[in-house]
């Protein structure tokens, strides 16, 4: 069941290795790797946290914010870009058994999508995230975009 505190691991610095299709829906479409740095801070005592990702490959910068709903034991994962100053619909889940699935819709290319994020691989020092596409309403997913999460040297985790 999840908690507050499911993000903890977060806080602190991190180094990413980012791997993602340069075409979001085309399953036959190239890969680029290159990597980034983050932060992530908490707030309301655990219940939300805020992380900024450096991307200089893609010339922006990326927000999250994540709020936890101690009504429902959902989070709510927010994403920004700072190429864009929009904020993005919503994904919303939870953690089971050390790993978060989180669901919601958006478009991409003029096309409606379900978008899911899955955290897993999470320890002290690692942690992996996943963002896959479907267009069928979740009956099959295209992962589009994959980051490997390092503890950086000088971080460490904020409590």
């Amino acid at each position: 069941m999840s908690s507050p505190h499911d993000f903890d691991f977060l806080h602190g610095d991190w180094d990413v290795r980012n791997r993602r299709r340069t075409d979001f829906l085309d399953p036959a479409g190239a890969w680029e790797e290159f990597p980034a740095t983050t932060r992530c801070w908490s707030l309301f005592d655990g219940a939300a946290n805020v992380d900024e990702i450096d991307m200089p490959h893609l010339g922006c910068r990326g927000l999250t914010l994540r709020l936890f709903d101690p009504r429902t034991r959902q989070w709510s994962l927010n994403w920004a870009s700072s190429r864009t100053g929009r904020l993005f619909p919503p994904v919303l889940g939870h953690f089971e058994d050390g790993r978060g699935v989180f669901h919601g819709d958006d478009a991409y290319d003029g096309k409606e999508v379900r978008v899911r994020f899955v955290w897993s691989g999470i320890g002290a020092a690692t942690a992996r995230w996943e963002q896959a596409f479907s267009l069928d309403d979740g009956e099959s997913w295209l992962t589009n975009w994959s980051m490997e999460f390092t503890r950086a040297a000088c971080g460490t985790p904020a409590g």
